[in-house]
């Protein structure tokens, strides 16, 4: 499958009619604290120029996974999902065949876990842990990181013990934006972009700045340290939506990852916007 135009590679739905989603709690989250559908980010993406999505999953509840892959079934937007399975549980590979035979089941690209939430900075190495990162490379899947900075040596442990997975982070593993920061997160960073079969997306910062007076300044030196470490060829953008509304709106964050790969050449910037995330995903197999 070839997907013209831009790839966002990170985006959300949810519908709280269905399910609640316990992680939006707080003052400062009720702006998101609403049902977002495929149909209200539709005009968003083709005003920005993104032809295609990753739907990615935002609980640990066997039941979404089923409701993203018939949600992307039919709809020609969605061109992959990242659903979420319990990988310690003894018949993993098992589920994630089942979830191939679902509607929509041939757009399931990859699997994440909200590892983020743990309290063991260690769980990615625990050995039902590792077990079920096995099926899910034996299943040729890809699986999302989403982990903080102190977790990244466990991820990177991980990659070393893991050569066949392909392992995508998201949202850089949340740098210290606000403080301005960056030790130990960058030579954490720079230690799994080392490992062959890592990516990384470029999502997420808008929201780890300050939300009222974020500049792309703030931004730029997490994303030059991302580029630097993986290369465009590893990099893809992601447009975090809805969470990404908190700080910005759509638009804007598509303009920003604009600017902060606006000294890269051509060709680097179809891969960022559109390539890495093709074959990170392997969108050829999974999509249409």
């Amino acid at each position: 499958m070839t997907v013209p135009g831009i790839i966002d590679a990170h985006h959300h739905v949810w519908d709280l009619a269905v399910r609640d989603q316990d992680w939006i709690t707080g003052e400062a989250l009720a702006p998101i604290r609403r049902s977002f559908a495929l149909a209200e980010l539709r005009p968003l993406a083709r005003a920005a120029g993104v032809t295609a999505t990753v739907l990615v999953q935002t609980v640990s509840e066997a039941a979404e996974t089923p409701e993203l892959l018939a949600l992307a079934a039919d709809d020609p937007l969605v061109a992959a999902v990242v659903g979420w399975t319990d990988l310690t549980a003894a018949d993993v590979a098992e589920t994630l065949a089942g979830l191939r035979e679902l509607p929509g089941g041939h757009k399931l690209a990859g699997i994440r876990h909200q590892v983020q939430s743990e309290p063991d900075p260690d769980w990615l190495l625990r050995p039902d842990v590792l077990r079920g990162l096995t099926a899910v490379a034996q299943a040729g899947l890809s699986y999302d990181l989403l982990v903080l900075p102190h977790q990244l040596p466990a991820a990177t442990a991980a990659a070393q013990r893991l050569p066949g997975l392909t392992l995508v982070l998201d949202h850089l593993a949340k740098p210290p934006v606000r403080s301005g920061g960056s030790e130990p997160w960058a030579a954490s960073v720079r230690a799994l972009a080392a490992i062959p079969g890592t990516y990384c997306k470029l999502s997420g910062l808008v929201t780890e700045a300050d939300w009222q007076r974020w500049t792309t300044a703030d931004l730029r030196p997490y994303a030059d340290t991302v580029l630097e470490a993986f290369g465009p060829e590893r990099l893809m953008f992601g447009s975090d939506w809805p969470v990404c509304t908190l700080a910005a709106s759509y638009d804007t964050v598509v303009a920003t990852a604009r600017s902060l790969t606006a000294g890269l050449s051509a060709a680097e910037r179809h891969a960022v916007f559109t390539a890495t995330a093709a074959v990170a995903y392997d969108l050829a197999a999974h999509g249409n």
